[in-house]
C-alpha cells in the first residue's frame, strides 16, 4: 500500500538489505519514493545486522584513530590472546589501508573524528524513536544501559576517552569496584573502575528488529529483490541501472549501502575509497543470559557480553583479513577464554560467527552523494557503530534525496575526502 494523499515520487534503488539498507527503505518510501531493495541474500540473515552486540552505543564517539593505540598495535598484534589479530595473507592489501589509518592517528584527527561521531551518535536514539512509533519492538529493546570496566593497566587510555567524552558533552557515571558489584554481582572481581552510560540501550535480538523494520517497509509498498547485484551502470540522462547476475533495474537514484561489499560497486564509478574490513566473531552461551542484566565491555581484553534471548552473546576481536578467508577458530576460542574468565561457570558454547565490519582509516562513515554521480548516494564505513547509527543514517540519506535542508554539517562524512 502507498500512504494515502502522497503522490508517487521518484524511484530508489538500494543496495543492500542490512540495518542500513532497511532503514533508508523505510524513510524514503515514508516520504512517498518508490523503493526496491535489493540484496544476494534475506534481510538480516548473516550479516553484521544480525551479528553485532546488540548495542545502542549514543556515547561511542572516541575513535580507534588516537596517539596511544599506536603503542599497543604491537603487543596486541602478538599476543595470541590479544583483541587484535591479522592475516599475514592479507598484509600486502592491508598495507595502504594502514599506512591511511596511522596518518589519523594524531590528536587533531582524533579529535575531528571524535566531534562528527558525535553529531550524528546524539541524534542516533531519537531516530529510532521516530522509526518504532509504528512498529511493536515491545520486548526486543532494554533501557539499562551499558558498563565498560578496566583494571588498573593502561589508565592513560581510559582518561583519555573519559576526557574526551566529557568535553563532547556525553553523559557518563564512573563506578567503583563495590558499584559494579552490585550493579552486576556475577561477574568475576578482577576489575578496578568503570563507567556506566545509562542512556545506552540494547537489543534483545538485532535480527528480530530488523525484520520488524523490513516487514513495515514491505508493508508500506516497498519491494524486495533477492538479487546478487554486479555492477552499477548509468544511462545517457546518468540515472543509476542496477545490474544483477540475472536482471537490470532502472531507478531515478539508487543507494548504496552494502557494508563491506560496498568498495567493489564504488571502485566501479570510479571512487577510491578505501574501505576495508574489521572482522568480528560471536558465540552463544545459551540459558546464562541471567547472569547479566545489561551488555558489559572488558576494555583490557576489548571483548562484550550482551545477554539477549538467544543467550549472552559473547563479541569481539578484531581481525584484519578480508572478505574470502575463512574463520579463525583461533579467534573464537580467545573469545570462549575471556568469557569464561569473567564466568567461570560458562560450560559449552553454540553459534560461531564471523561478520564484516566495514572500516575507514579515519574511522568515519561515508554518508551522500558520490563524487561523479549525482543520483547514486551512500552509506556505509560505520565500523562498530553500524547497528547504532542505522535510523540517523536512513534520516540523512532520505533528507539528502529528498532535497530537504538539514542543520547538520554532512561534509566530514562525504567520499570526497578521499579525492
Amino acid at each position: 500500500m502507498m500512504i494515502e494523499g502522497v503522490k508517487p515520487k521518484s524511484s530508489v534503488g538500494i543496495v543492500g538489505a542490512g540495518i542500513q539498507g532497511v532503514c533508508i527503505s523505510l524513510c524514503l518510501i515514508k516520504k512517498g519514493f518508490k523503493v526496491t531493495l535489493i540484496d544476494r541474500d534475506e534481510p538480516g540473515e548473516v550479516s553484521a545486522s544480525y551479528g553485532n552486540a546488540g548495542h545502542f552505543s549514543p556515547y561511542a564517539s572516541v575513535p580507534i584513530n588516537r596517539p596511544d593505540i599506536l603503542t599497543d598495535v604491537p603487543s596486541m598484534l602478538f599476543s595470541s590472546g590479544g583483541p587484535l589479530a591479522l592475516r599475514w595473507n592479507y598484509i600486502p592489501k592491508m598495507i595502504p589501508w594502514f599506512v591511511k589509518f596511522i596518518k589519523n592517528c594524531s590528536r587533531k584527527n582524533m579529535m575531528h573524528t571524535a566531534r562528527y561521531m558525535h553529531q550524528i551518535l546524539d541524534l542516533a536514539l531519537p531516530a529510532y524513536d521516530e522509526l518504532f512509533q509504528e512498529i511493536d519492538i515491545s520486548g526486543l529493546v532494554e533501557n539499562k544501559g551499558i558498563i565498560y570496566f578496566w583494571t588498573s593497566k593502561d589508565l592513560k587510555s581510559r582518561e583519555l576517552e573519559i576526557n574526551i567524552r566529557n568535553e563532547l558533552g556525553v553523559k557518563q557515571q564512573l563506578l567503583t569496584p563495590h558499584e559494579i558489584h552490585d550493579l552486576e554481582p556475577h561477574i568475576k572481581k578482577i576489575y578496578h573502575g568503570g563507567v556506566l552510560y545509562s542512556d545506552a540501550r540494547h537489543a534483545r535480538n538485532p535480527k528480530k528488529i530488523l525484520l520488524r523494520v523490513f516487514d513495515f517497509f514491505l508493508k508500506m509498498g516497498g519491494q524486495f529483490e533477492k538479487q546478487n547485484v554486479q555492477k552499477i551502470d548509468f544511462s545517457s540522462d546518468n540515472k543509476p541501472i542496477i545490474k544483477t547476475d540475472s536482471k537490470s533495474y532502472s531507478f531515478d537514484k539508487a543507494v548504496i549501502a552494502c557494508g563491506a561489499f560496498s568498495k567493489k560497486l564504488t571502485d566501479q564509478v570510479g571512487e577510491k575509497i578505501p574501505l576495508d574490513t574489521e572482522r568480528g566473531y560471536h558465540v552463544h552461551f545459551k540459558g546464562y543470559d541471567h547472569l547479566l542484566s545489561r551488555p558489559v565491555i572488558f576494555l583490557n581484553r576489548a571483548f562484550g557480553i550482551t545477554p539477549m534471548e538467544q543467550g549472552l552473546r559473547v563479541v569481539g576481536t578484531v581481525e584484519f583479513g578480508g572478505l574470502e578467508n575463512p574463520a579463525s577458530k583461533k579467534r573464537i576460542l580467545n573469545l570462549v577464554n575471556n568469557a569464561k574468565y569473567l564466568f567461570p561457570e560458562l560450560s559449552e558454547y553454540q553459534d560461531e560467527w564471523l561478520g564484516f565490519r566495514p572500516t575507514l582509516p579515519d574511522f568515519l562513515p561515508v554518508i551522500g552523494s558520490s563524487k561523479n554521480h549525482k543520483n547514486l548516494f551512500y552509506s556505509f564505513g560505520h565500523h562498530h557503530l553500524g547497528w547504532t547509527l542505522g535510523a540517523i543514517s536512513g534520516k540523512i540519506i532520505a533528507g539528502l534525496i529528498a532535497e530537504e535542508n538539514t542543520n547538520l554539517d554532512l561534509s566530514p562524512y562525504s567520499s570526497l575526502r578521499f579525492s
